[in-house]
Parts: structure tokens; C-alpha cells; sequence
């Protein structure tokens, strides 16, 4: 049996998809979660093999790599309507195994749950094709930090006391990530921050819980390209061609 655990700030969307996955014999469904902390408790109880995680603002950068630090056996889909092509690269770099549309046919929803589990990759060819109309610019880790602590909002000053350097070497950083990564100031840096770490529907975290520890550093950023930087997150067209591909 494989053991789901389903999350979702949507309890009828919920609802449904969990009315279809019943029906499935080989599927056990363990009690579905409604926030990322609900989510956290109920792991701590019983590693599933499987989580679905609808993709609401509280899944960032962050969330992904403490939940897979917590749970290396498992295996983890994102669960969307659409998705940047920054996050969804980010997510694939932490081990996220598949990233599966709400609007696909429910039997599909099904495969690319069973496929997962038997050890394959789902991600639409759309997705896959937007990274090569991406640029990947490779980050120091102290790098990621500030760029991470950016896009909280953070100034140099409260940079520099989170990660024990001196203003001044902020100032340098910063500098030198503008000429790296190709922007013009620390607001269009702080943007691509964003992009990369968060949906973007909400800022990455709370004033109080600010800090290199709470936010992960990024070992890159992903860029798209000049000319598409006003296009939409992937909504993948059809036809669906998944990548599957076995460890």
C-alpha cells in the first residue's frame, strides 16, 4: 500500500480529489492537512511515502528543503494550476519528484501518483522546454544567503548582523551579484529572489522569523530570458507529455 498524505488550503478540492484516490486499492490516505504546520505535525507522526502538496503561498523555497531534509525516503509532487519557472526548477533541484496539474482528467492524476511511486519523474514537456528559454546563474553559498535575506526585505545593516559580516562587505556582495547576475539594483535582484524561492503570492516570511536559518540559501538563480520576462508562470498546454524517467 502506498501511504498518501494530502495538503491543501482548499477542503473541496480537498475533498475530491480524495474521493478519487480512495478508490484506488493500493492507495492508503492518511488525514489531509490544511496548513504547512498541520503538515509538518502530521509527518512527525508517520512518514508517508507520498505527499501531494497543493502549492498555496506558504509553500516556498524554505518549506521544500526542511521537508525534505525531514523525510528523504519520501516522495513529494506539487500539486498546481501553474507555476514559475524559477520555483519549479528550484524544486526539482531539492528532490521534488513530480509537479502535477489540478486540471488534468482524474484518472492522469492517479497515473502520475502511481508512476512517482514506482520510481519515475512527472514534468510536462512545457516545463521542462521553459528551462531551456531560462538562464541558470550558479550561486556561492553566501551568496544565496544574502540573496535569500534580500528578498525578505532585509537592509544591509540587518544583512549583516544576520550573517556576522560587516555592512561593508554587504556592499561588496551585493556589487558583485548585480554584475553576476545582470541587474541594475538590489530591488530587481530581490525580485528574481522572489521568484526563485516563493509563488509570489505572498512576502517569503514574517519580520519576526527573519534569518539565514529560516531561509535557506540558493545554490542558484534561474532567470528567464529579456525577452520573457512579462510572460505568464507555464500553464502547460496540452497534449500532455509527462518526462518519466527511473532511478
Amino acid at each position: 500500500m502506498t501511504r498518501i498524505l494530502l495538503y491543501s488550503d482548499e477542503p473541496i478540492l480537498a475533498k475530491g480529489l480524495e474521493s478519487v484516490l480512495c478508490q484506488v486499492e493500493s492507495f492508503e490516505l492518511l488525514p489531509s492537512c490544511n496548513t504547512v504546520t498541520s503538515l509538518m505535525e502530521q509527518i512527525t507522526q508517520g512518514v508517508p511515502d507520498l505527499v501531494l502538496m497543493d502549492l498555496t503561498p506558504e509553500i516556498t523555497f524554505a518549506v521544500l528543503s526542511e521537508m525534505q531534509h525531514a523525510m528523504q525516503s519520501t516522495k513529494i509532487v506539487l500539486w498546481v494550476n501553474s507555476i514559475s519557472t524559477e520555483l519549479a526548477f528550484q524544486a526539482m533541484g531539492l528532490g521534488v519528484r513530480g509537479i502535477l496539474r489540478k486540471t488534468l482528467a482524474t484518472d492522469l492524476q492517479v497515473k502520475c501518483l502511481q508512476k512517482v511511486q514506482a520510481g519515475e519523474l512527472w514534468f510536462e514537456k512545457a516545463l521542462t522546454d521553459s528551462f531551456l528559454c531560462a538562464r541558470r546563474v550558479a550561486l556561492t553559498q553566501r551568496e544565496g544567503q544574502l540573496v535569500s535575506l534580500l528578498s525578505q526585505g532585509l537592509k544591509n545593516k540587518e544583512i549583516a548582523t544576520t550573517l556576522m559580516i560587516s555592512e561593508g562587505t554587504v556592499k561588496v556582495y551585493l556589487s558583485r551579484l548585480f554584475q553576476k547576475v545582470g541587474v541594475k539594483d538590489r530591488f530587481e535582484l530581490a525580485l528574481f529572489g522572489l521568484k526563485n524561492l516563493t509563488t509570489g503570492q505572498l512576502p517569503i516570511s514574517d519580520k519576526n522569523h527573519r534569518g539565514a536559518s529560516a531561509m535557506p540559501g540558493l545554490r542558484s538563480l534561474v532567470l528567464e530570458k529579456p525577452m520573457d520576462r512579462d510572460a505568464s508562470p507555464v500553464r502547460f498546454p496540452t497534449p500532455l507529455r509527462p518526462l518519466a524517467s527511473r532511478f
